[in-house]
């Protein structure tokens, strides 16, 4: 308890998805009783996927959704209590003084805990169409590595220039038949290596100075065709594709938990080697929050299995859970 009587819980998971969840059924497995701040918009990512073929246990593959929807029912069937509100600040307590954190909602709530496992994720950067909205899942993707596989024999669009618009092409000419990287200005920004590599390969081929306009065909719900705008002279020409895979970056959401904790310059909490420890004892973070590279749904639920044992191990060297 606080000083004013507030309830103060063993663990606070801020954040839902595969390394919230996870984390939340590890911690309630061990008795630790989490609170679960899983957002107005639970779930993560996978959310606005189709079909995963690639989490292990779903031979037949599962929507996003309905996977995000068992992990969540399994957290609470362990006495995990999973709250909707949105995380807009934390202050920093000193759980080694018995001094708790306190966690502030978008409501004006305030949650005090002992510990926090992070699990907010990063979310993909988007062009801002209104048609690219609407075919998210049917189309349009982020994750070259959860969805390539739909695309067999087939042609596919990738936005962006960098080294993750690159590893994305590079991995779906396993798939398609051919791969159009469009970049809006004339030359990558992908590391000499990428770039060397995507050149190389005869499925690849590029569309310079330009942008996607507009996204077709809203209307049959599903993609047929990209529009594409030359930013020197404005002229649009459409491109017939079956899928477009949107490579321009993440961003961390970590915007609440800047200043309290190391992050790199991307917003990325920086952990430990080997672990889920932040550079703040008694934070902890999992899941693609820290993660810059893999961004999977079963890497993110790995670490939040290794975030929960981290921090149930931290809560037993402090006297709180023993």
């Amino acid at each position: 308890m606080t000083k004013d009587g507030a309830n103060v819980r063993n663990v606070i998971i801020i954040g839902s998805g595969p390394a919230g969840y996870t984390a939340a059924i590890y911690t309630a497995r061990a008795l630790l009783n989490p609170l679960v701040i899983a957002g107005s918009l639970p779930g993560g990512q996978l959310m606005l996927t189709t079909e995963v073929e690639n989490f292990p246990g779903f031979p037949d593959a599962i929507l996003g959704p309905n996977l995000m929807e068992a992990m969540k029912r399994q957290a609470e069937r362990f006495g995990a209590e999973i709250i909707y509100e949105d995380v807009v600040s934390v202050e920093l307590g000193n759980p080694l003084e018995r001094i708790p954190f306190k966690v502030i909602t978008d409501g004006k709530k305030e949650y005090f805990s002992w510990s926090i496992i992070v699990a907010t994720g990063a979310s993909a950067k988007y062009l801002g169409l209104e048609s690219e909205k609407k075919l998210i899942g049917r189309g349009v993707s982020t994750c070259a590595t959860c969805d390539g596989a739909f695309y067999k024999n087939k042609r596919v669009m990738v936005v962006g220039g960098g080294d993750s618009a690159m590893e994305e092409a590079l991995f779906l000419t396993r798939f398609a038949s051919e791969v159009i990287v469009v970049h809006r200005r004339d030359k990558l920004r992908a590391s000499k290596i990428m770039q060397e590599r995507a050149f190389k390969n005869q499925k690849i081929k590029f569309i310079w100075n330009s942008v996607i306009h507009e996204i077709l065909d809203v209307e049959k719900g599903k993609v047929e065709k990209a529009v594409l705008k030359d930013v020197q002279t404005g002229k649009l020409t459409e491109i017939p594709v079956d899928g477009i895979f949107v490579a321009i970056g993440h961003k961390p959401n970590t915007d609440f938990l800047k200043g309290k904790i190391d992050m790199d310059e991307a917003g990325y909490v920086k952990v430990e080697d080997g672990s889920t420890r932040t550079s703040y004892p008694g934070i902890f973070a999992a899941g693609d929050v820290k993660d810059p590279k893999y961004r999977q749904a079963i890497t993110a639920a790995g670490s939040g299995c290794m975030a929960a044992i981290d921090c149930q191990k931290f809560l037993e060297s402090i006297g709180i859970a023993d």
